[in-house]
């Protein structure tokens, strides 16, 4: 598979061609054994890097794993973090994101989400890494793949940590919460939540944390107005 010239610097930058090899050499023997479709398809395990270069990230949103549903033969998940690649599945933690941003950003002003994109790749050509701790799972098998993936993860947000400095990570859940412990808060900023899916959201986890607003502000005093994340 060809690679672009935005995940080649990644790999590069994170010296980690090799663990990929491997990574995917396991995949495809537990596909095999288990006789198990593995989900996204290959061409965009790496979407998120695909669209968002290393020097070009302002704003690390993290995921858990892929959308493990497949809709009229067409993968739900394609790299990106909470995205769907299918305009009919509509995840409900995407719905609430949505809302979120219309109660935050647009003080209520109704939007008519319904008529937004569910696909985000608009967000990741903006620099926002939409990034999963785990890149694939099987059909139907959430989080069965998140041991394969986690020592890689963790490389990109140390890498991150490290060697740049004024980004926004947005840590929702338990699960994105426990990678704050590698993020230095003095050279970045980490805003942290309850998840956005109707389980959190609902007990009053999510709705009023004010993070699309928050990090729209952090940017344009950092680099002015118009680093600041176009939504819609």
């Amino acid at each position: 598979m060809a690679k672009s010239e935005n995940l080649k610097q990644w790999l590069t930058r994170l010296d980690c061609e090799e663990e990929i090899n491997e990574i995917f050499r396991n995949l495809v023997i537990l596909s095999s054994e288990q006789g198990k479709k593995i989900v996204p398809a290959r061409e965009n395990v790496f979407r998120a890097f695909d669209l968002t270069s290393i020097d070009d990230v302002k704003v690390v949103i993290l995921g858990q794993d892929p959308y493990p549903q497949i809709i009229n033969k067409v993968p739900v998940a394609h790299g990106l973090a909470f995205s769907s690649n299918v305009e009919q599945f509509r995840p409900k933690s995407l719905e609430n994101i949505f809302k979120e941003i219309e109660d935050s950003v647009f003080d209520g002003f109704d939007l008519n989400i319904v008529s937004r994109s569910v696909n985000l790749e608009d967000w990741a050509r903006q620099g926002v890494l939409l990034l999963n701790t785990s890149l694939t799972t099987f059909v139907n098998e959430p989080g069965a793949h998140i041991h394969l993936w986690k020592k890689f993860t963790l490389r990109v947000i140390e890498y991150l940590n490290e060697y740049r400095s004024g980004l926004i990570f947005c840590l929702w859940g338990n699960h994105a919460k426990g990678y704050a412990k590698y993020i230095n808060k003095e050279s970045h900023y980490i805003l942290e939540s309850g998840h956005p899916s109707p389980l959190s959201a609902n007990k009053g986890h999510w709705f009023g944390n004010k993070h699309f607003k928050e990090l729209n502000t952090i940017l344009e005093k950092l680099n002015g107005k118009e680093s600041c994340i176009n939504y819609y």
